[in-house]
């Protein structure tokens, strides 16, 4: 750290302090805590479940045809994480009634961008969203192929988990990693208009909402 009279240095540790913050956001101390969420809890919550979907789909399917099934939940899953990240999680609702909700859902993560608690979904956001993906698959592929789609949307979500937190909290050493931390953090910090995809990346580019490069020199 910076000796205390150094205001250059305690700027620069307000700064960090600011990202690294775990603001409180509900006065009630059980739903307060509940939003505090360490980045393995989802791994705790949900591989028995995955393992347990494995488990039923080989039993019911073709090998085959449970790879492809849980390959399409994946699938299904990246687009749910770019489309909610986009128009969800990025939605201004009006209103401050509206404003409080868009900085429950997602603004405390702009403001606070390294605070380590607040890097993965909380149960309270993933348990509903995982319910209604059992009741859509089950509603649309049936079952038993509805639990191979499942196993594949829910290693999708857990995937995205933990990229996000690898992406702030990690120092990647492999080209993929520099690029997914790269472009994360160009969403954070130069344009958060862009960007969306955290573990799915190349949904920007289908949908043209990834970084545009900046021109050096500021030539043509």
């Amino acid at each position: 750290m910076m000796p205390a009279g150094n205001d250059s240095g305690n700027g620069a540790s307000h700064e960090a302090a600011s990202l690294r913050a775990s603001p409180r956001l509900f006065e009630n101390p059980l739903l307060d805590k509940l939003s505090r969420v360490h980045w393995s809890t989802p791994l705790f919550m949900y591989l028995p479940v995955v393992f347990a979907l494995a488990v039923i789909s080989l039993k019911s399917l073709d090998p085959g045809a449970a790879l492809g099934a849980t390959a399409l939940g994946y699938f299904i899953w990246t687009l749910i994480e770019y489309f909610g990240h986009r128009f969800l999680f990025h939605y201004e609702f009006p209103g401050r009634f509206g404003a409080r909700i868009h900085f429950l859902i997602h603004g405390v993560h702009h403001v606070h961008p390294n605070d380590p608690l607040r890097l993965v979904m909380p149960a309270l956001l993933s348990g509903p969203i995982m319910l209604i993906a059992y009741g859509v698959v089950r509603l649309v592929f049936g079952l038993p192929l509805g639990y191979p789609v499942l196993m594949g949307f829910i290693i999708g979500y857990l995937s995205y988990d933990m990229v996000h937190y690898y992406v702030h909290h990690a120092e990647p050493k492999t080209r993929l990693g520099l690029t997914l931390r790269r472009l994360h953090m160009l969403h954070h910090f130069r344009d958060s208009t862009r960007g969306f995809g955290v573990s799915a990346p190349w949904w920007d580019y289908v949908f043209k909402t990834a970084h545009v490069r900046a021109e050096r020199g500021g030539g043509t």
